[in-house]
């Protein structure tokens, strides 16, 4: 049995085509006028946008900047190779999906304006040698880590030396990205030098 007549589906299609042409035409079809609004900015953004620093819109979030801004650039690079804790190890990466120890301090100095060579071997030639009863936040730390081997292989760097104790964060090949502490029997036989780049 058909329920519409001829006449009916006519109506019924003119009256979408109406709907259909409104939704359209209402949907930003006209021009938009030109803002007579004046924009004005403080001399203090001017700088900063000269400078290429973002403000926060809030206040809280302005506080959490300006705090970051302040820090010294070592905890900023400590902050940054922090946040690859537990990525897998593998050889040349540089990413999450996996990281070696040249890798991640390449990156975490680099995302800081730092620039390092890649290999451990080639950064251990950067910067200047200082003891390690004189490393602080920031350093680097080499290694040999092959008994045979009298080329650096490893790199760390210190991330705090509390109490006598210096840990740093490295990438090793059993645990990935991780803090360790020259206390522990493996890395304190296999430490060769400390230098400083920054």
């Amino acid at each position: 049995m058909n329920y519409f007549n001829k006449r009916d589906l006519n109506f019924t299609l003119k009256f979408l085509g109406i709907v259909l042409l409104s939704l359209v035409s209402s949907c930003g079809g006209g021009k938009k006028k030109p803002s007579t609004k004046q924009r004005s900015i403080s001399v203090a953004a001017a700088e900063n946008k000269r400078r290429g620093v973002y403000v926060a819109a809030t206040p809280e979030k302005q506080a959490a900047t300006t705090k970051r801004n302040t820090m010294p650039k070592a905890d900023r690079i400590i902050g940054t190779a922090l946040t690859y804790s537990g990525v897998r190890y593998k050889f040349g990466g540089t990413t999450k999906k996996g990281m070696d120890c040249s890798g991640l301090l390449y990156v975490a100095f680099g995302a800081h304006n730092v620039a390092l060579p890649r290999t451990s071997i080639q950064m251990s030639e950067e910067g200047k040698n200082i003891g390690l009863r004189n490393v602080i936040k920031g350093d680097l730390l080499f290694f040999k880590t092959r008994k045979r081997s009298k080329r650096i292989n490893h790199v760390g760097m210190v991330v705090s030396t509390d109490n006598n104790e210096v840990k740093f964060i490295h990438a090793a090949s059993s645990r990935g990205v991780s803090v360790s502490s020259l206390r522990e029997g493996f890395w304190n036989a296999a430490f060769v030098k400390a230098k400083r780049v920054l």
